[in-house]
């Protein structure tokens, strides 16, 4: 599933490439992936534009003049900006026309990501019980820990539970552990203050740096818009099991944790 750098660099991209443009028609090939009814859905954005594009936690936010539609990619989901004369490729379920002869097309190899349409807002805060974004200034350390301080739960589940932040997933959790020292199974309820400073500080650094290289291409979310994501290379500890540590030359262990694969230096990272 794409986290917070993925779905930045899908919006940032899909804005270079179709603001503005004018829905001339819309087919809609797979009724399921659309939370409403067609007719509805159609009517409401017929001859409407791409005026906004917004990320909220792992949902992209495309607004037009007087409605906003919701698109979250699940496991599998890809847009791909084409030639409306383009054959149309097995697995694509949504087709935007465009006024000037091209298309946006929602392509869902397993049919998982959903669309709906919701009313316009500033910051979009309550959707879908959504936490604060990583780099708002309510992400922070006091917050977190009063959160927290009775809590049986993990540090990587935390970090991963959409109501306490919005956008972070399983590679971006392993990596903020690594970079805090702190095993991702350790209960959040042992972390101080001053230890989620630490970790609230290199969150906001993952991300960004995350989303200067256009997110991680462990699976691609960004190559049918022409982007490769790079983070993978600056990866620490996802994904490599085995490896030798960047920083301490300790081969990097995976565990299951959660039913998620889960990776960490057993020197660079303790157990609290």
């Amino acid at each position: 599933m794409p986290e917070l750098p993925e779905v930045q660099t899908v919006i940032s991209t899909l804005e270079h490439m179709i603001s503005r443009r004018e829905i001339s028609d819309i087919e809609i090939l797979s009724p399921d992936v659309v939370l409403h009814d067609p007719d509805e859905f159609k009517s409401r954005l017929l001859h409407r534009h791409f005026l906004g594009f917004k990320r909220r936690g792992k949902y992209l936010i495309f607004e037009f003049e007087d409605v906003a539609l919701v698109s979250h990619l699940r496991m599998e989901g890809k847009y791909f900006v084409e030639s409306s004369d383009a054959p149309v490729r097995k697995h694509t379920h949504v087709l935007f026309h465009f006024t000037d002869g091209t298309d946006l097309r929602y392509h869902d190899v397993r049919r998982f990501g959903r669309m709906e349409l919701i009313e316009k807002s500033d910051e979009y805060r309550d959707f879908h019980g959504l936490g604060p974004e990583p780099f708002s200034e309510e992400f922070n350390a006091v917050s977190c820990w009063k959160k927290t301080r009775t809590s049986q739960r993990s540090l990587k589940m935390t970090l991963m539970d959409q109501s306490f932040v919005a956008g972070i997933g399983n590679i971006y959790a392993d990596e903020v552990c690594f970079r805090s020292g702190i095993r991702p199974e350790s209960k959040v309820s042992k972390i101080s203050k001053a230890r989620w400073e630490l970790i609230v500080r290199n969150a906001k650094d993952v991300l960004s740096e995350a989303i200067e290289h256009g997110g991680s291409t462990v699976r691609s979310y960004t190559s049918s818009l022409g982007v490769t994501g790079l983070f993978q290379l600056h990866i620490d500890v996802y994904g490599r099991e085995g490896e030798p540590c960047h920083r301490c030359g300790t081969a990097i262990k995976k565990i299951r944790h959660g039913q998620r694969g889960t990776h960490y230096c057993p020197k660079c990272q303790r157990r609290l």
